[in-house]
């Protein structure tokens, strides 16, 4: 037998596209608040709806599932138990996030009850009043588009009574631990106000006032009703956890800080009534588990589940039983019945057993400078078993663009890699959770240093000889759309094709055909990407549709026609703008989607069209 020094490069599975992007038979589990049954979305109608099924004493499922609900145009959205005998869960039409609430009853006895059932109605839950089993707490702008009044509805029949009547500044509500409607955000465009009131009989008062690039948000009450835990960067970079006093408006005891990322996330238990963990995220997710019991459950789980992360997503009333998930990088992974007395695991199913996580790759973190010093982070996704040598590269910055990449399963990435190519994301400047300083070097930035963030991270791959310089492609959504075309409109030697799901392409039209209910965001919007007065000439030079002179590299764009954030008209223009000059354009346009596509069969058609124009030019 000869040696050789060669190591041998193991072979992976080329999946189908469509085994990337189809739903799961099972997934969005969550227990009843009784313990007594199990909900969670599966296929029926052609669409993924809500189910339940029977939980015996020892909380093993049995018995038959069976839907609760048969949406047939578009997958449920998301759901929530309302005490053990209804479910409340949301939908849109056509995906023009005009989002009402239903109600269904467990016994199936009756259709589901639609509690906001007006056209053109978006509505958002208020509190889900975890308490009373009878009533939910939601907000709707059926009376002014722009703005949102608070009412108590009763989730059996839909009737519902005012609480409080939007004077037309207020863009957030927030509820006490008895579910009274005691907070509330004004903005008057670029200044947000606090305001508070000790009981419901009260008017609301302002007691807080700041400019919107400084934050004190409130998380919810202590356990007394007395202070509110608060996430802010009032006089520092990095947000952080405090108590704060209404009566004095001041932050007091300093709950928690880190020294790199902002913190918001806190947790408690409602039935212990005791804060047990923060959540705040570096290059993945992390946690600080605040009390014994929550810190003993963790232990547990971590030891059975070894290699994977771990999530509590749901639980009973009395906190005796949770669903757990245990997931990574390479795997949405499985979902759990954890029972907290005997630390029995009760395996509910995989989410995508189909896809082996051993083909998956590993997501790796990675910084880089970028041309005027400041750190850049991200991540980068190399083909299994490829030698990271002069390969074919996406470069994938996120959308937002105020909000960032992080570790774990991203099916998009998944399927590029599996395709031979390496995948760069990239938290450029303005990405969310790096402190305030890092936000605020996004304003005025669309097309200028923003992008360059993203082409110094396309520079630095090709120092590195990880990418072929030849074949890089850049691929976006939303913002990530814009920065997509923004890449072939100003360093148009940089890329050689470009994938536009969702995007921006000129910054006037944009501002002018937001949802009504951004309107009170506006001024704060002039101030972060430019006034479309005073800011003209920045940003017509800031909007690739002037700029398609310069174009070469060869365009797909996907886009939604119900989109209400990024309309229609922005890939419209790009797109005729392209073929005027004679340039061919692939452009898919799905009537009943928005903001991005969700029904599976428009997802198949999408990945399977990009996977075909990707390989045609890289």
């Amino acid at each position: 037998m000869t040696s050789t020094s060669t190591p041998a490069i193991r072979l992976v599975k080329r999946y189908d596209v469509r085994d990337f992007f189809r739903k799961p038979e099972r997934s969005s589990y969550r227990i009843s608040p009784d313990g007594r049954h199990l909900a969670f979305l599966a296929p029926a109608q052609g669409r993924q709806n809500v189910h339940v099924q029977a939980l015996d004493e020892q909380g093993v499922p049995t018995g038959p599932a069976r839907a609760l609900t048969g949406e047939a145009e578009r997958d449920v959205g998301g759901f929530f138990w309302k005490g053990p005998g209804h479910i409340l869960y949301i939908k849109d039409f056509g995906g023009d996030e005009n989002f009402h609430l239903l109600s269904v009853p467990l016994d199936g006895a009756s259709a589901p009850t639609d509690l906001t059932p007006y056209d053109g109605v978006r509505a958002d839950v208020v509190d889900d009043l975890i308490d009373d089993d009878a009533h939910v707490l939601l907000s709707h702008n059926r009376r002014d588009s722009q703005v949102f009044d608070v009412f108590r509805v009763e989730v059996a029949t839909g009737r519902e009574e005012l609480i409080a009547q939007n004077p037309g500044n207020i863009t957030g509500w927030a509820t006490d631990h008895d579910g009274r409607l005691r907070l509330a955000v004004a903005t008057d465009g670029v200044n947000n106000t606090l305001l508070y009131r000790d009981t419901e009989a009260e008017e609301f008062r302002p007691i807080l006032t700041t400019d919107f690039k400084e934050t004190v948000a409130p998380l919810f009450f202590t356990f007394d009703n007395k202070r509110i835990y608060v996430s802010s960067n009032r006089g520092r970079d990095k947000a952080a956890l405090f108590e704060f006093d209404p009566h004095t408006a001041r932050e007091g005891a300093l709950i928690f800080e880190h020294p790199e990322v902002d913190v918001s996330g806190l947790a408690y238990s409602h039935q212990r009534k005791v804060l047990t963990e923060i959540g705040y995220v570096t290059w993945k997710p992390q946690r600080q588990v605040l009390d014994a019991a929550t810190a003993e459950i963790y232990a547990d789980l971590e030891s059975q589940l070894r290699g994977y992360e771990i999530a509590l997503q749901s639980e009973t009333r009395d906190e005796t039983r949770f669903v757990v998930a245990a997931y990574n990088d390479r795997t949405q992974g499985a979902r759990y019945l954890y029972d907290v007395a005997s630390r029995k695991l009760t395996k509910l199913g995989e989410i995508q057993p189909w896809l082996l996580e051993r083909d998956m790759a590993p997501m790796k973190p990675v910084r880089y400078t970028a041309r005027d010093g400041l750190k850049i982070d991200g991540y980068l996704t190399l083909p299994v078993g490829a030698t990271p040598r002069k390969l074919p590269v996406i470069i994938h910055p996120h959308g937002g663009p105020w909000a960032r990449d992080t570790w774990g399963y991203n099916p998009e990435v998944q399927f590029l890699a599996n395709r031979g190519y390496a995948v760069l994301q990239m938290n450029f400047r303005g990405s969310t959770g790096y402190g305030r300083k890092f936000w605020e070097a996004s304003f005025r930035q669309w097309g200028r240093a923003m992008q360059d963030d993203i082409t110094d991270g396309v520079e630095w791959l090709k120092r590195e000889g990880i990418a072929d310089p030849a074949r890089i492609a850049i691929y976006g959504g939303s913002y990530g759309g814009y920065a997509t075309l923004a890449g072939i409109a100003f360093t148009p030697d940089l890329y050689a094709a470009a994938v536009d799901y969702v995007g921006v392409s000129n910054l006037f039209t944009f501002m002018d055909t937001i949802p009504p209910y951004w309107k009170p965001f506006l001024d704060s919007m002039h101030e972060m990407v430019g006034d479309p007065e005073r800011d003209k000439d920045m940003l017509h030079a800031a909007s690739p549709v002037f700029f398609v002179d310069r174009i070469k590299a060869p365009l797909f764009v996907a886009q939604g026609a119900k989109d209400p954030r990024v309309n229609k008209d922005e890939s419209d223009q790009i797109v005729a703008a392209l073929r005027a000059r004679g340039v061919e354009v692939e452009y898919m346009v799905k009537d009943n989607e928005g903001h991005g596509f969700h029904n599976e069969e428009n997802q198949f058609e999408f990945y399977a069209a990009m996977e075909a124009f990707l390989a045609r030019y890289l």
